[in-house]
């Protein structure tokens, strides 16, 4: 895949799908800008990954959910590269409960994190991206977003909100021609997946038309293909990455 711009920067990324994600698009050549919030050891052990491979990172640190440090970080970004290409809003949490047991503040904390750093993210990169009208965005959502789950009342309500922000900044972006498009991943096996036992496990997959959990690298290429030149004319799109679980 081919990039026109040079550098991303990947919120969450230290580990998971974030760390995945990094590692896919510095080999495809961008410069990673490898965000973290609390523990540097593994954004420094990702970024050391990324270098002995070949890759170039660098390593910034702030709470995506505050937008003083989300603004600082992309000034800091851009007075490094002198542009920021690509945004990868990757950073979230869940506070899991049944909604007769969900207290407003357990709500409020998923949103501020989940969706707040989104908007913060979608509308400074517009910002930075509009001097060189060139740029692309990509949310990554979660399939509860389209079909809700128990007990994720809240991490269902931020996914939601987060692909029709995606859509609305798609339309404010195109003028500038930065696009922005958001990825549903289903189950991906992952530390937390790894924990559960094979009958759990055995039960998700069985409904899951491709039999298996989805890989990092699954979501991560599809995050490539939606910041690269070959989807060029896709914004506003919200792009399924679940084995056909939800179609």
């Amino acid at each position: 895949m081919n990039f026109t711009g040079k550098n991303v920067l990947i919120t969450g990324a230290s580990k998971g799908i974030g760390a995945e994600i990094s590692k896919v698009l510095a080999s495809y050549g961008l410069k990673v800008w490898i965000n973290y919030r609390s523990n540097p050891s593994l954004a420094d052990e990702l970024k050391d990954m990324i270098e002995k491979a070949g890759g170039e990172a660098a390593v910034i640190c702030f709470d995506a959910s505050d937008e003083n440090g989300f603004v600082e970080a992309v000034k800091t970004i851009v007075s490094s590269d002198g542009e920021l290409s690509y945004l990868v809003n990757n950073a979230g949490i869940t506070n899991d409960k049944l909604a007769l047991r969900m207290k407003l503040e357990d709500f409020d904390s998923v949103i501020k994190t989940n969706l707040n750093s989104a908007f913060i993210g979608c509308r400074e990169a517009l910002k930075a991206m509009s001097k060189k009208r060139f740029g692309a965005v990509v949310n990554i959502s979660s399939i509860v977003s389209e079909t809700g789950n128990v007990g994720q009342v809240n991490y269902s309500a931020s996914k939601g909100a987060m692909n029709s922000l995606t859509k609305s900044f798609a339309l404010e972006g195109s003028a500038r021609g930065i696009r922005y498009n958001a990825i549903t991943p289903g189950f991906i096996a992952t530390d937390m997946t790894d924990k559960l036992s094979e009958d759990v496990k055995k039960t998700y997959t069985d409904k899951i038309p491709l039999k298996r959990f989805g890989d990092p690298r699954d979501v991560a290429e599809a995050v490539a293909f939606l910041l690269s030149d070959s989807s060029s004319y896709i914004t506003g799109e919200i792009l399924k990455v679940n084995g056909g679980m939800y179609v």
